[in-house]
């Protein structure tokens, strides 16, 4: 396997979640914010929205406001895409 799909198999399936991504990145704008404010921001359902937090709090990640281990996860996973899709030099 290749550096870069090793680079993707990775990559913290729990961030890249589009709605769990999107969580985090709002969260990290604001640090803290409120269920009707993500709603907005996200453009969530209730139950979508309510259903992604619960995984993010129950990994750790969030409690509606991005946690240490939150920042940690989603700087991991920047780096770890950013790496993934970086070019490499032809051997």
């Amino acid at each position: 396997m290749n550096e870069r799909i090793q680079d993707l198999a990775q990559i913290d399936r729990l961030v890249h979640e589009p709605v769990r991504l999107m969580i985090l990145m709002i969260l990290q704008g604001v640090e803290e914010a409120d269920f009707l404010y993500l709603m907005r921001e996200g453009g969530f359902t209730q139950g979508n929205l309510s259903s992604h937090l619960a995984k993010l709090e129950e990994a750790g990640l969030t409690i509606c406001r991005i946690t240490a281990k939150g920042k940690q996860a989603l700087s991991d996973y920047s780096e770890t895409l950013v790496a993934a899709l970086r070019p490499r030099r032809a051997r």
